[in-house]
């Protein structure tokens, strides 16, 4: 009993059984259809050759032939219509399982509250294969490969029913044919495409091949490809990557020389004692011409065992079944965040805090912040400055609550955030992240997705100065009806309009990290002394390069290596002669721009 539980563990294991009952989960109805038509299908050539025996006993013995050809008939309009049937609906099923499992996928990466399961490299391998699966790359589209797994499967059903028929000759020669062409299976193990294509070297193959993919075929790397001369670079290195990739599938599925003539020999030696056996019986007499003639051809149809069973397409389709089956449970520890239950309030009365803050990645061994502790006072506007991997970004997701700290805590008004209502929370908090997202939305829902009054709308753009952008019902992108296209600048005036509308709703707490990197010198004045005035009242944290915009804030704070190294107002950084005024001098001093008549004028960054 145990060993026919360990039995049914690990069948239940298999991607290939994961993937059968994605079927089932995503369409029940439509998975038994092509189950039914497949059994059907793989029944059609033993019930051919039954037919024909009875066709050919009957004309041999002069009786009547109306039914034997009415049977014949029958199995050979079912044999036509069968296979375009299950097509279709193999079709159907793999363009429906394939929706479900990307549904499932989103649903799986949004749902958690943090955002480690996004970026976690335990589950990168998984989440490439469940999110690209229908691309092509790994094998055909699901609604292609469906038909080749079917047919594969329709043969080793053929297989097995024309050795149920053949019971009626001897009830051991089926056995030995079951056995000799089975053996194959057994034999040729090494090639077993659901086995050896889904290895670590593989998947890092088609890792590499789809990057180079990614840079040949999406916009953001056209610029630099074509300016610095990299189109062949990238076709090289695709056909590199892919040729690898391709040379390690051949690898695991190639038929090894030994086990080939192994097989054969076992294959020959049951044959030739089935057939034997048969000509015996006819030379005897034991059999009729009708009997011979269905025995021969139900021997002959067990063959189909040998190759059919679980194809190469099964494992392109079985692998990302398995992984979308996966990721929730995985994506959903990895992405878990204390929901908390402590109603948030309006935002920060005295201060944010981030109290002996210690944080790391899993994928390094020191921490970016350590034992990081800065007080916000509420109402203020705060700087962060540092080199790149200081930890201001990092500092920026803890805020959010995308992630939390490992010690320490970040506070609010003395409270725990983590003991805050996570959803309340974060509806006091509002960002501007250097990579924002630009949705292929009309205006207005680029400004407030949730919806709010058009009031809301027009007056979070004119404070980021988008004001005339476009009507508010167009559509940002050129791929609609009417749609249109922002500058870089331009759509970084939209974002800021998101972040103004949402403090008009009543968030406090505001977070700007590198909000105006795509504008020029005089825009970023502009916007900042704009943001400035629309969150007078409100708690701002500023992450920028651009020391004319940090100037302006209330307090600065110069981070290194995760902790405070230097915190006051520029004017009292500057005195100070430390590492602020270092980084403020390497910045450029002197620049120039052309006034509004072409006359050149000199800025200069005063201390």
């Amino acid at each position: 009993m145990c060993d026919r539980a360990r039995v049914l563990d690990r069948l239940r294991a298999r991607p290939e059984w994961k993937f059968f009952g994605v079927l089932l989960r995503a369409s029940p109805a439509m998975a038994t259809t092509w189950w039914v038509l497949l059994v059907l299908r793989g029944a059609m050539p033993a019930l051919l050759a039954v037919a024909t025996g009875v066709l050919v006993g009957a004309v041999n013995s002069g009786a009547s032939l109306t039914l034997p050809l009415t049977f014949v008939g029958i199995v050979f309009m079912a044999f036509q219509v069968l296979t375009p049937l299950q097509q279709a609906v193999s079709a159907n099923l793999g363009a429906v399982a394939a929706n479900w499992m990307n549904d499932r996928l989103m649903v799986a990466a949004v749902s958690p509250p943090g955002m480690g399961h996004l970026e976690s490299p335990e589950l990168g391998d998984d989440l490439s294969m469940a999110r690209d699966f229908e691309l092509g790359m790994t094998g055909p589209p699901l609604f292609i490969a469906m038909d080749f797994i079917a047919g594969g499967l329709v043969q080793l059903v053929a297989g097995f029913v024309s050795a149920v028929v053949l019971v009626a000759f001897a009830w051991w020669a089926p056995l030995v044919l079951l056995a000799a062409w089975g053996s194959t299976h057994w034999l040729l193990r090494e090639s077993g495409v659901w086995r050896d294509r889904n290895t670590a070297p593989v998947r890092a193959a088609q890792r590499h091949a789809d990057y180079a993919y990614r840079l040949a075929v999406d916009p953001p790397a056209a610029k630099e490809l074509r300016l610095f001369g990299l189109a062949g670079w990238v076709i090289d290195r695709f056909s590199e990557r892919r040729k690898e990739l391709y040379d390690l599938q051949w690898a695991a599925t190639r038929l090894r020389e030994r086990p080939v003539v192994g097989a054969l020999a076992i294959v020959l030696a049951g044959n030739a004692l089935v057939f034997w056996a048969l000509a015996d019986a006819v030379s005897d007499g034991r059999l009729g011409l009708g009997a011979t003639t269905t025995y021969l051809q139900t021997a002959v149809g067990v063959s189909a065992i040998a190759f059919g069973g679980l194809s190469w397409a099964l494992d392109g389709a079985a692998a990302p079944a398995a992984a979308v089956l996966r990721l929730p449970a995985a994506m959903a520890s990895a992405g878990a965040l204390p929901l908390g239950s402590r109603p948030a309030g309006e935002g920060p009365a005295r201060e944010v805090r981030f109290r002996d803050v210690t944080f790391g990645y899993e994928t390094s061994s020191r921490p970016v912040l350590d034992r990081f502790d800065l007080t916000i006072p509420a109402g203020s506007s705060m700087a962060i400055v540092g080199v790149n991997g200081a930890g201001k970004t990092t500092l920026a997701k803890l805020l959010c609550r995308l992630y939390d700290p490992q010690s320490g805590a970040v506070e609010l008004d003395g409270v725990d955030i983590r003991s805050v209502d996570i959803a309340d929370y974060r509806s006091q908090v509002t960002a501007v992240f250097q990579d924002f997202v630009r949705y292929e939305l009309p205006l207005r829902d680029n400004v407030v997705p949730l919806g709010a009054s058009d009031d809301v709308v027009t007056s979070a753009l004119r404070s980021a100065g988008a004001e005339g952008l476009a009507d508010l019902d167009t559509v940002l992108a050129r791929g609609y009806d009417g749609g249109t296209d922002l500058s870089g600048g331009q759509w970084q005036r939209v974002a800021l309009a998101r972040a103004l509308a949402a403090v008009q709703q009543g968030a406090g707490l505001v977070l700007l990290d590198e909000p105006t990197a795509q504008l020029d010198v005089r825009g970023e004045a502009e916007i900042f002394e704009r943001i400035l005035a629309a969150t007078r009242h409100r708690t701002t944290v500023l992450i920028s390069h651009r020391f004319s915009t940090v100037r302006q804030a209330d307090r600065i704070c110069v981070l290194e290596e995760g902790r405070v190294v230097e915190l006051g107002s520029h004017a009292e950084l500057m005195a100070l002669g430390g590492r602020y005024r270092t980084m403020f001098d390497l910045q450029a001093s002197r620049f120039t721009e052309l006034d509004d008549e072409g006359e050149e004028v000199v800025y200069e960054t005063l201390d």
